[in-house]
């Protein structure tokens, strides 16, 4: 099993191939691939040294998978020819996400619905991803009419130079490169990506297309509010859900807990709910602060938190990795 990990040297890819090593993937051949500046460096899996090629080089080493986080031009531009050699590509990047011929998956929604021909599937949003993961067996039971999401999340989603940046600020000193307009450390920046003609972030209106999108069902309702904040744990969603049908909160604990990639942290006696502090380095999304609305019907307030490095792109990508060697689908 040939793989190659496009983006080797970024943040996320370094998480990627992480995940592969800790989920022992059965990589017998690393091809790390990465842009012109990054060629002739070196990475390591698994004790193992390995030189950065270029996305030519990476063709030509015909991995059977190529898990792509390298950017959206970069996945507009090399995606397709990737594919068009036989590799199949994971792609981290809202390249593909809402591509009408392109699968959006997360495992364990829609996996089933991949097959041979999938040759480009898209790996959601991190913030989509595990909001979905939390939603999807109450959406099974109650049918989900309306979201309204509000969100905490961490620096690490742009990337090193916003950790630098946090950093850097947090030990007084002014950064020499500011992924941030503003000071992120002791803040909240409300503006994550750019800003669209409808005064929503582009960030928002993935979280609305991507949930509709990997759910199956256009007629769920999202609204989202995304905010950046300064931690590196891992990000947090505020998450206001109606229902179509009426629910009871101890049989919502026991569909949450029996639910695949959920741990249930739910215990307000004990000061006990999801934190970024105890989701990082984890793959699972975390859940809790479950409490009926009161001022509105069929409707339920929950807290939900995951490490958007992991669960949000480098294990997601691998999971789906892995259902296509367990369906022979590589």
């Amino acid at each position: 099993m040939k793989v190659a990990v496009v983006g080797a040297t970024g943040l996320v890819g370094t998480k990627m191939l992480q995940v592969l090593e800790e989920r022992n993937f059965p990589v017998t051949e690393l091809v790390p691939v990465a842009s012109e500046r990054s060629v002739g460096k070196e990475v390591e899996f698994k004790g193992a040294k390995y030189k950065v090629v270029s996305m030519a080089d990476g063709i030509a080493a015909a991995p059977a998978v190529a898990i792509f986080s390298a950017g959206g031009g970069t996945s507009l531009e090399w995606a397709p020819k990737f594919a068009e050699a036989g590799i199949t590509v994971i792609d981290n990047s809202s390249a593909w996400r809402m591509d009408p011929t392109k699968k959006l998956v997360v495992p364990e929604l829609n996996a089933d619905a991949l097959t041979a021909e999938d040759k480009i599937i898209a790996n959601p949003n991190c913030s989509t991803i595990q909001m979905v993961v939390a939603l999807n067996p109450l959406h099974k039971k109650y049918k989900i009419k309306r979201i309204v999401v509000s969100t905490y999340q961490s620096v690490t989603g742009t990337g090193k130079k916003a950790v630098d940046q946090l950093f850097t600020e947090r030990k007084g000193e002014e950064p020499a490169e500011k992924a941030y307009k503003y000071q992120i450390d002791l803040n909240v920046i409300p503006q994550i990506d750019v800003f669209l003609d409808n005064g929503y972030t582009k960030e928002e209106m993935k979280m609305v297309n991507e949930t509709r999108k990997i759910m199956r069902d256009d007629s769920i309702k999202v609204t989202a509010t995304t905010v950046r904040i300064p931690v590196v744990g891992g990000h947090s969603e505020s998450v206001n859900v109606e229902f179509e049908h009426d629910f009871d909160l101890n049989e919502v604990k026991r569909l949450l807990s029996e639910a695949p990639g959920v741990v249930l942290q739910d215990d307000p006696s004990q000061q006990l709910y999801p934190m970024p502090l105890w989701a990082h380095e984890r793959d699972e999304v975390f859940v809790g602060r479950l409490r009926r609305d009161e001022s509105n019907p069929n409707t339920l307030n929950m807290w939900v938190v995951s490490d958007n490095l992991r669960k949000g792109a480098a294990t997601n990508a691998v999971q789906i990795a892995e259902y296509l060697l367990g369906k022979d689908l590589l």
